[in-house]
């Protein structure tokens, strides 16, 4: 372990304390026989036959750490579930962190042990990475980019060319939990609950299904929720989504903070969740396999797809009906 207790620009400068940075936590906590740090780039296999996946994404979030979670997690799990929406299995991933002068040692520290609790659940090894430290002021603490790759079989074409008129909405556990759980780490309203974020890979998820004809179109609904996956589903299909407020899980504590705040749960960011559009036949089956994963046992077909103009349109518990605008105004800016 580093002896310092902050960490300084000289962290950056590429000699001595750069190295004990790397060596002393990316290093110690993600050593895997991929990662060689002493190598500008990684070789990396895949299976014959298959197709290679490749996506990138940056995270910020404020604090760095909040129930369920923190940034290492959402890192991690972020990358991974764009994979496998995507039908893919996730297998690699290089790590970018941007550090502020002046973050706690320790904390880097228990962040760099998050990542790689992560990547163990999920399956994948960190193979590459790089680390930037920025003068104070200058940055959120800590930033992290990562790059993930994956293998997906050549017969996999989710996408919304796919999808169909009826076609059946289903998610896969209650919405609008990681977006209650930073927002009430930050302190800033003087509310607490009992709100985790989901944080988590989707892949026991996805990869059952993801070669599965009946399965047409997947997506984890983060920045903007539930309702901005099925604005683009709207939007690509032409069909209006129809979804019902009375089968959309939301747990009751997210929904006290919503309606106590004037925040919509379908809009706040998930990050273990799963929308997929199915066929109509195949809905009940693949939600009975999803409620019997851990964490699954919430799943609910929400809506359905029916000709019109690109609207969403909830039908709500008392029977009327409220078409769900376009997301505008960031409600949660920093939460991944």
């Amino acid at each position: 372990m580093m002896q310092d207790r902050y960490i300084s620009l000289a962290h950056g400068n590429g000699g001595r304390f750069m190295r004990e940075l790397i060596d002393g936590i990316f290093a110690r906590h993600l050593a895997n026989p991929s990662l060689d740090v002493t190598l500008d780039a990684a070789p990396i296999g895949l299976a014959s036959g298959m197709d290679a996946v490749i996506t990138t994404d940056g995270y910020t979030v404020k604090p760095l750490e909040f129930p369920g979670g923190d940034i290492g997690s959402l890192a991690v799990n972020g990358t991974v579930n764009d994979l496998a929406v995507s039908g893919a299995e996730p297998l690699y991933l290089t790590l970018g962190a941007i550090i502020e002068e002046g973050l706690e040692i320790a904390t880097l520290d228990r962040i760099a042990r998050s990542i790689a609790a992560a990547t163990r659940v999920a399956a994948v090894r960190v193979v590459a990475g790089d680390t930037k430290v920025v003068p104070r002021g200058e940055g959120g603490g800590l930033y992290l980019s990562t790059t993930g790759i994956g293998q997906r079989a050549p017969g996999c074409r989710l996408g919304s060319a796919a999808i169909r008129e009826n076609d059946t909405i289903l998610v896969s556990g209650p919405v609008g939990d990681h977006g209650i759980a930073v927002m009430l780490a930050r302190g800033e309203f003087e509310l607490t609950g009992p709100v985790s974020s989901d944080c988590a890979a989707v892949t026991p998820f996805t990869l059952p299904i993801a070669t599965n004809p009946a399965v047409r179109f997947m997506r984890d609904p983060t920045r903007g929720g539930l309702a901005t996956v099925c604005h683009e589903i709207a939007q690509l299909t032409s069909m209006d989504v129809h979804l019902s407020e009375q089968q959309i899980p939301v747990r009751d504590s997210v929904r006290s903070v919503c309606e106590i705040l004037g925040y919509d749960p379908y809009y706040l960011a998930c990050e273990g969740r799963v929308v997929a559009v199915v066929a109509p036949d195949a809905a009940q089956g693949i939600l009975a396999a999803w409620r019997a994963l851990p964490g699954g046992s919430d799943a609910c077909a929400i809506g359905s797809l029916q000709k019109g103009h690109g609207q969403v349109i909830l039908k709500t518990a008392i029977g009327g009906h409220r078409h769900l605008d376009e997301l505008e105004d960031d409600p949660l800016p920093r939460i991944c």
